[in-house]
């Protein structure tokens, strides 16, 4: 059984995918004027609906996760999942900055998974966009990181540091925003925390490993909120945390 968007039997330590996220503030402001253009699956009902945590976006009981895209899965794979996925009623799809998967593959890019992404939202138009919820991450802590170097054009080189600061929020969401060639993302979650925590398998903690230079959870989460504020996100939530990231 499913209650208020994960769930209940779900280890809530461990959150794989948007549909068990948690969100926060609403987006102020009304509905915006989009023109219409034909999309090429029609959309039926919205299969297994249910709203996602205590936010009003109504989501599929499925979400589909696109991380294969770019290495795994090539740009016409990629569309005919999302045709197949939205002719069966699943209008929930989840990406991230860091996809796709493998990172050791010779042909990864950071972001790849994205542009392909964002190939198919300009491809079906706004009004197809806009019954769609999109969810994205933010990665964590990742130094000398190839997925902080795209976040600009050209990329930033040497690599920076993925970190969760202000400023590296607001870049990372705008790189999203242009990848994914829209205006908004529905729910950004953060992939994994700034400070030392086990995670993607990991389950014991080491304290050797924790760092003294953590960005603190409260500016992350003022970031995120002038982000919402300005309409850029909706909602925010959390991918790989722990109890106590949660709390």
């Amino acid at each position: 059984a499913y209650q208020g968007g994960y769930r209940k039997d779900m280890r809530f330590t461990n959150l794989s995918l948007g549909i068990f996220a948690a969100t926060a503030a609403r987006l102020p402001g009304g509905a915006r004027a989009f023109s219409s253009t034909a999309t090429r699956t029609a959309a039926p009902e919205i299969v297994g609906a249910r709203a996602l945590g205590g936010s009003d976006l109504v989501v599929s009981e499925a979400c589909l996760g696109t991380m294969t895209w770019g290495v795994q899965n090539d740009r016409a794979d990629a569309f005919a999942q999302l045709e197949y996925a939205r002719s069966k009623g699943c209008n929930f799809i989840d990406t991230a900055e860091l996809y796709p998967v493998p990172l050791t593959a010779p042909e990864w890019k950071a972001g790849n998974t994205e542009v392909i992404l964002g190939e198919y939202l300009k491809t079906i138009g706004n009004q197809a966009r806009d019954e769609l919820v999109i969810a994205s991450k933010i990665a964590g802590f990742f130094p000398n990181s190839p997925v902080a170097a795209e976040r600009t054009v050209p990329p930033t080189d040497p690599p920076p540091d993925c970190r969760l600061d202000r400023d590296s929020i607001r870049q990372a969401t705008d790189a999203s925003l242009r990848r994914l060639q829209t205006d908004r993302i529905d729910l950004m979650q953060i992939h994994w925390p700034d400070r030392y925590v086990p995670a993607f398998g990991l389950m014991s903690y080491r304290h050797e490993q924790k760092r003294a230079d953590a960005v603190p959870i409260r500016e992350t989460a003022a970031a995120l909120k002038e982000l919402i504020d300005e309409g850029k996100i909706r909602y925010i939530g959390l991918s790989n945390e722990s109890t106590y990231g949660v709390c």
